[in-house]
């Protein structure tokens, strides 16, 4: 039977897989950052900051119940596929899934690592410099100096061959991924990766679920592209599948040396 955690948005079956990217942080960095991990239940979130965490545990704690109290008052909201209206009692952080939902035409769920990963992020941001948030592969970036974003796309061949360069006038900034080959994430299509940039988080998060839905052949990916490009608030679209790359919008893409 599977599961699904109310704040990562990710379907999941024992054991745990586990996140292996993390180790391929470069702690040579220039300008190094302090690293913490932080995990209630089913959430685990990677944090890099200049300074220190106070207050995260709270609010991680707080978009969780949010959460389960929305599940509990809207059943639907947990599963849906689909969007979901807006009601007059949804809390904020709902409001923001729902219309990031809307937007990208998939169900609220879709976009609750985003969302929980900004509202973190928004947090750690009135304490740090720098704040890199990662909720199971999908980033809020608040910066102070440039940083480069590793693309992983699994056994693509482009995999680990191209990162984003980020500059601090950029952000704060939301890049998510998904992928219909690896993850838990429920995906209807089989891209490698779909990276999607937007200073809303909770949207990037939704359009790269709605974009990788649109991916199973090389002749998808022009469409798909389109599609992510033409809703508003995306800044950046990137669409790996096997040897063939997509991209539109506000890339600075740069080549990886191996």
């Amino acid at each position: 039977m599977k599961t699904q955690g109310p704040a990562d948005g990710h379907t999941t079956q024992p054991p745990y897989e586990p996140r292996f990217y993390r180790d391929w942080t470069n702690g040579q960095h220039a300008h190094p950052l302090r690293r913490f991990n932080v995990t209630q239940e089913e959430s685990d979130l990677d944090l890099y900051v200049s300074s220190e965490i106070n207050g995260v545990d709270d609010v991680l704690a707080a978009c969780r119940s949010i959460l389960v109290t929305q599940i509990e008052s809207e059943p639907e909201f947990l599963d849906s596929l689909v969007p979901l209206e807006p009601r007059p009692e949804d809390p904020p952080m709902i409001l923001r899934m729902k219309q990031a939902a809307f937007a990208a035409g998939v169900g609220p769920m879709a976009a609750v690592a985003g969302a929980v990963a900004e509202a973190v992020g928004t947090c750690l941001r009135l304490r740090n410099a720098d704040v890199i948030v990662e909720n199971g592969g999908d980033l809020y970036l608040d910066l102070s100096t440039a940083r480069r974003v590793l693309i992983y796309a699994g056994d693509s061949p482009l995999s680990n061959r191209l990162a984003l360069h980020i500059k601090p006038e950029e952000t704060p900034l939301g890049i998510c991924t998904s992928s219909g080959r690896f993850g838990h994430s429920l995906s209807f299509g089989r891209a490698h990766a779909v990276v999607i940039l937007s200073q809303n988080t909770a949207l990037a998060d939704a359009v790269a679920t709605a974009t990788a839905n649109r991916v199973n052949t090389p002749d998808d990916l022009d469409t798909a592209v389109k599609f992510a490009a033409a809703i508003p608030g995306v800044k950046g679209v990137l669409v790996i599948l096997d040897e063939h790359l997509g991209m539109w919008g506000e890339l600075d893409l740069k080549p990886v040396k191996t």
